[in-house]
């Protein structure tokens, strides 16, 4: 039995060469990254150091750390040609993280190579994470359903995390974090109701930072949508930068089965409570049972 963060990013170094070699955005200056929407960001040179977030793993009592790559810098909707080495250093680096790491793949959604993800998938990644804003809509499943139907058939989950924020250098520094990732979350969740489950019905799916607490709407959605409040048993959430309020929420609505450990560490620190006050049992199924069928589809 293995304690699992199914969230953290770490850059290992090919990824952060890559992006030093770029001269517009989403690229490297040093240690500041610069992205389309968002303001200059300087990242602690230590946050991505291989020996010390090991370290810092081992002290979080966690087996299994899964590292993905950050969405929020737009690597996915680059052109194939731009794209490619970025997500070439990115599995490179991944697969050599040592242990406790493990890593989701990333892939694009611009121009979609499912050959290349299969191939990429094929060196041990535990899955495919998604930018939420590819899959939105039904139009966002139809361009990236050939990468799903290859997660079916080879029985991998998806983790759908918040992809590049629009517009977010007019606001505060907070504001990308706090508005269009959440919302872009909530709008995943939704779409992957209508149009995801129906193309996929095998899939297993999780959902970054509580879907953007949109499994709180389901009365309204009972009262206003296609009159169904079960939930779906092969769908997750992850916890990231929520605490016991909404966590306690969110198994309410959807029970204690649906919740898995995820810290998104840098960016944010793992619960000092890893059942976030829920007690033992929760803190089992979030950090252990729960992560072991996403990933597996086994109890």
């Amino acid at each position: 039995m293995t304690n699992v963060d199914v969230h953290q990013h770490l850059w290992s170094p090919p990824l952060v060469t890559a992006l030093r070699s770029r001269r517009e955005p989403p690229c490297l200056d040093g240690w500041t990254l610069y992205l389309h929407g968002e303001p200059p960001y300087d990242l602690p040179p230590a946050d991505h150091d291989v020996t010390r977030r090991a370290e810092l793993a081992a002290t979080d009592g966690l087996g299994l750390a899964l590292v993905s790559l950050s969405a929020p810098i737009g690597v996915e909707w680059l052109p194939a040609a731009e794209a490619r080495p970025l997500l070439d250093a990115y599995h490179e680096g991944s697969a050599a993280l040592p242990e406790p790491f493990g890593a989701w793949a990333a892939a694009g959604v611009r121009d979609i190579d499912a050959k290349a993800t299969a191939d990429a998938l094929d060196r041990g990644f535990v899955g495919l994470q998604l930018p939420a804003n590819a899959l939105a809509d039904a139009a966002g499943y139809a361009r990236c359903a050939p990468l799903l139907d290859l997660l079916e058939e080879r029985d991998l989950p998806l983790f759908v995390h918040p992809g590049p924020a629009a517009d977010g250098t007019e606001g505060p520094g907070w504001w990308p974090a706090m508005v269009p990732y959440v919302q872009q979350m909530h709008a995943a969740w939704f779409a992957f109701r209508a149009f995801g489950r129906p193309r996929h019905p095998r899939l297993r799916v999780c959902f970054a930072l509580l879907a953007g607490l949109a499994p709180l709407h389901g009365e309204r959605f009972a009262a206003r949508g296609d009159g169904s409040s079960e939930p779906d048993p092969l769908v997750f959430v992850e916890t990231s930068s929520y605490g016991p309020r909404a966590v306690e929420s969110v198994v309410r609505a959807l029970g204690v089965d649906a919740v898995v450990q995820g810290s998104d560490r840098p960016y944010a620190e793992p619960p000092q409570h890893p059942g976030h006050g829920l007690g033992g049992a929760a803190a089992y199924a979030f950090r252990i049972a729960n992560p072991r069928r996403l990933l597996t589809g086994k109890e």
